[in-house]
């Protein structure tokens, strides 16, 4: 009995060694691995493949949830950059140390798998053809999700233009996270110029031959990211050092003959692996990864430009009121029937009024704001629960509202989801081009009736000096 399944395992092998074996120089092919080279492998082996791998049933879930026949681009995004959960991501932290807590169980259960691992492959010389295939998984993992943060800059959709809003808002009262998306999104051509990095990163990464060079922007680059994710609070900690860890193992194989070459400047030789692709199922298995690849570019691209120009997911689609986008000044304010002037110290008295070109309208007010602590990268359909305008900062209070033209009626709700049940029912008028009156229900069931007066200001950052700033 015991003969026949060593044979068995043995034919098992043997196929696999047949399909997925590599040829390599007989010189370099088999030479002897140094003990710590062997334990260091089965480590990073087996924990990059829990990292990496779709062991977690939640992925699958959620790729059979997708409506295949009205794919939106998130859907695919959001497949792109998952990992696996070993504790759920609502039940970790948004921010801190906290986040890493799935990477440090697949840590300790890779340490734990490599000392099994090694008592029971005490034979083996070397795994010059696991490491090969170990890289071309790394590679195309680290190519998906390039892709995608790659396309969402290209068609600047991650970090959209700043609102009139937050223009008007102090510099003070945002989160570091929000002064950085804004800072970019005021350059919209840098911010594709950034997406079309990642983009060629990852068909660097595509080609075995030019690793090193998408390794290096990768670096160059994400590293950045990294780092800005870390001091700015994003939210994207665990992703971004994801790709990172990522690209230093892509690196750590050509940091020796980096080495050589930049500091010693002595003779380099090319990569060692000659893969050798005349195996059918090889073959196949190849051609099969690449045309998923590329299928995959090409229809993310597509969804994602599709997006871009019909309704970038981080800004409200629903048209605002008529001839109304501005900045407003509180010329008369009345609350039940009481005048109140200007006050930077009364909680009901407004100071100012924002209409965006979408269906948000903003006061700025005394009166308390709870801040909406999300990183705003989620997508919804509804545009009161698009709050990315509103997340990472505090100073206005931000309201979605649906006008009926008709009868000159405004509906208004709080978007914040900590004031979600403020709402207001006001009346409006127009007595000339730059004057609205308000007048109806705040959300504190007072009367009130408001007089807001266009102030027809220049932006410099829309206009410039003599001509729109280019940044």
């Amino acid at each position: 009995m015991s003969s026949i399944q060593t044979k068995t395992t043995s034919s098992v092998w043997e196929k696999v060694r047949r399909h997925f074996g590599s040829v390599v120089k007989p010189s370099q092919l088999h030479a002897e691995w140094q003990p710590w080279e062997k334990h260091l492998f089965r480590f990073f082996f087996l924990f990059l493949s829990l990292l990496i791998l779709p062991i977690d049933l939640k992925i699958y879930r959620d790729f059979f949830a997708i409506d295949w026949a009205h794919l939106h681009f998130h859907d695919l995004f959001r497949l792109s950059r998952y990992q696996n959960q070993f504790i759920p991501a609502e039940n970790l932290p948004q921010w801190g140390i906290g986040q890493f807590a799935n990477w440090t169980i697949a840590l300790v259960l890779a340490l734990g798998g490599a000392v099994v691992w090694g008592r029971l492959d005490t034979n083996q010389k070397e795994y010059t053809v696991l490491y090969y295939w170990l890289r071309v998984m790394v590679r195309y993992r680290l190519a998906f999700v390039l892709i995608t943060y790659g396309f969402i800059k290209v068609f600047p959709l991650q970090m959209p233009y700043p609102s009139l809003s937050n223009l008007f808002t102090n510099y003070g009262d945002f989160f570091a996270w929000k002064i950085y998306f804004q800072t970019v999104g005021i350059a919209p051509k840098y911010q594709s110029f950034l997406g079309f990095v990642e983009i060629l990163a990852a068909f660097l990464l595509f080609n075995r031959r030019t690793t090193t060079f998408g390794v290096g922007l990768i670096f160059g680059f994400i590293g950045n990211v990294a780092v800005v994710n870390g001091l700015y609070d994003v939210g994207e900690q665990v992703l971004s050092n994801f790709i990172v860890l990522l690209a230093a193992f892509l690196l750590a194989n050509d940091v020796p003959r980096l080495y050589r070459l930049l500091i010693q400047e002595g003779p380099t030789y090319a990569n060692k692996i000659i893969p050798d692709f005349s195996d059918k199922v090889l073959r196949n298995l190849r051609f099969g990864l690449r045309g998923a690849f590329l299928l995959f570019v090409f229809l993310f691209a597509y969804k994602t430009f599709e997006n871009y120009t019909t309704d970038p997911y981080k800004i409200p689609h629903t048209p605002g009121l008529s001839n109304a986008f501005g900045y407003y000044r509180v010329k008369e304010f009345i609350l039940n029937n009481k005048t109140i002037p200007y006050s930077k110290t009364d909680p009901n008295r407004w100071q100012d009024v924002i209409f965006e070109k979408w269906s948000t309208l903003t006061i700025k007010s005394n009166q308390p704001v709870k801040i909406d602590f999300t990183s705003a990268e989620a997508v919804h359909e509804k545009d009161i629960d698009r709050n990315y305008e509103l997340a990472g900062h505090a100073g206005r209070h931000y309201f979605y509202y649906e006008a009926d033209t008709i009868n000159h009626t405004l509906y208004l709700q709080n978007k914040n989801r900590n004031h979600r049940s403020e709402k207001l029912f006001l009346t409006y008028q127009r007595p000339n081009p730059n004057t609205l009156v308000l007048a109806g229900i705040n959300e504190k069931q007072d009367s009130i009736r408001v007089v807001l007066e266009k102030i027809n200001k220049k932006y410099m950052l829309f206009e410039g000096r003599r001509k729109p700033v280019k940044i």
